[in-house]
């Protein structure tokens, strides 16, 4: 017997067992979803830890907040500019094997943030890079693994699955705090930074472990592909020619801008009548909202109809919550609204990747679900670098005693001072985009989405 047939026969192997164990745990046709999912959770708990941990060390050496801006810019920008690339690539290449490569490169960049930590070297210009990194190799990874849910997983189990990945992320944010506390206390900065690279074998193992069906490529579905830029047309015209979708990615990209403006305040939100024990309280009350959302989009599977109601109207809602945030100065109200938000967002997302799964060709989403992502992720360096400016020139100087807002119905409801005028953008923001969610509901074609394109997955 050949080494090669060996080592077929024990992948074979040990998907039987994962998928036994896998099997009797969760929802038929999801096994090898579920084994793929709990490397990534593991992997993204990792992650999260050495995210934690860096923010600790940054602020440690600079005691600066534009160090923590860059770091967000650094791990923005690649994404927006790349998608393009990764979603070709996810329809051209293996998807599998992209997604082991991009972890792979990942755990060897975390490998060289452990030792730039143990020749005591590290500077803050190489988190930027290990950043920008991190963020490149996780565009070709996204659109793969979103590409292959698909091909994984039953149609009306997408919601499901869809909630698992928001559980999966939600989990990293409750846990890192958590852990990065003891194990900063057990084995520093490097010990932390250690654990995220192996959780990367988690990741890795799995897909190894794992087969994910590649989608047939219909040649008189798409043009003759000769290039990234022949791709992106595609997309385009893809969309384009179903004006449901089209004008439902429009009303994401203008509900992530305001979204991104106020989350990006969150700490000046806290910080600038709290302490920085109240601004943990409520980044972690942040992630258990998260968490919960997740599991309630996992259990439930979501609605089988009207989906795109329950993405407006879940939208309008979950705005509520960011209103709630800004209303007064205690603590209470961004941690309550804030955990409303996020509770909400993790459903929403979960029912909303469900209806783009199940309306765009398996063989054509790495192209098509690129594009998504870029339309909806560009506007949020614009709305980084208009917050801080709108906060600091135009609302708090409304919002401050003695200013133009503080001494009317708006000043009397969200006090006045510090961070006033940043609770004045939650509830600016949370206003505009439940005006913009009934808008787009009345919008016959996202309205009728669901009955005016059919689905392409069988």
């Amino acid at each position: 017997m050949s080494e090669r047939t060996q080592t077929s026969e024990k992948r074979a192997e040990g998907t039987t067992v994962l998928g036994r164990i896998a099997g009797s745990l969760v929802p038929p046709g999801m096994q090898t979803f579920v084994i793929i999912w709990f490397g990534q959770v593991i992997s993204i708990v990792g992650s999260s830890l050495t995210h934690f941990g860096i923010g600790v060390w940054i602020f440690q050496q600079t005691g600066d907040a534009m160090p923590f801006a860059l770091t967000v810019l650094f791990g923005s920008l690649p994404s927006v500019l790349l998608l393009p690339v990764a979603g070709s690539l996810a329809d051209r290449w293996n998807r599998r094997w992209l997604m082991i490569l991009a972890d792979t490169g990942n755990a060897l960049a975390t490998l060289g943030l452990v030792g730039l930590l143990a020749t005591g070297t590290l500077q803050v210009w190489h988190i930027y890079v290990l950043s920008a990194i991190g963020s490149t190799l996780g565009t070709f990874q996204q659109p793969a693994f979103e590409a292959s849910i698909a091909m994984l997983v039953p149609k009306d189990q997408l919601t499901r699955a869809s909630g698992m990945m928001q559980t999966a992320h939600s989990l990293g944010g409750i846990l890192a705090p958590l852990l990065a506390g003891f194990l900063f206390a057990a084995v520093g900065l490097n010990g932390i930074v250690l654990t995220d690279f192996a959780s990367y074998f988690f990741a890795v193992i799995t897909l190894l472990l794992v087969r994910i069906p590649q989608p047939k490529l219909e040649a008189s579905a798409e043009e003759p592909r000769n290039g990234i830029a022949s791709d992106m047309r595609f997309a385009w015209r893809y969309l384009r020619e179903r004006p449901g979708l089209f004008n439902l990615q429009l009303y994401y990209a203008c509900v992530n801008f305001f979204l991104s403006t106020v989350f990006v305040l969150i700490g000046p939100l806290v910080l600038s009548q709290h302490d920085a024990r109240a601004y943990g309280v409520v980044q972690t009350v942040l992630g258990i909202g998260g968490l919960a959302g997740g599991l309630v989009a996992s259990a439930w599977g979501g609605p089988k109809r009207h989906k795109v109601r329950a993405v407006t109207g879940g939208i309008a809602f979950y705005m509520l919550g960011v209103i709630i945030a800004g209303l007064r100065i205690h603590s209470a109200f961004p941690a309550l609204g804030l955990a409303l938000n996020v509770f909400m967002v993790s459903i929403v997302q979960s029912v909303s990747n469900a209806i783009w799964q199940r309306k765009v060709a398996p063989e054509v989403q790495g192209r098509v679900f690129s594009l998504r992502y870029m339309v909806a992720t560009i506007v949020s360096p614009l709305a980084y670098l208009a917050a801080g400016p709108l906060a600091d020139r135009v609302f708090e100087p409304l919002m401050d005693e003695g200013g133009h807002l503080a001494g009317t119905v708006l000043g009397t409801l969200l006090g006045s001072g510090p961070g006033r005028g940043i609770g004045l953008m939650y509830v600016v923001s949370g206003v505009l985009v439940i005006c913009v969610s009934a808008i787009a509901y009345l919008h016959p074609r996202i309205r009728r989405l669901e009955a005016e394109v059919a689905d392409a997955v069988p």
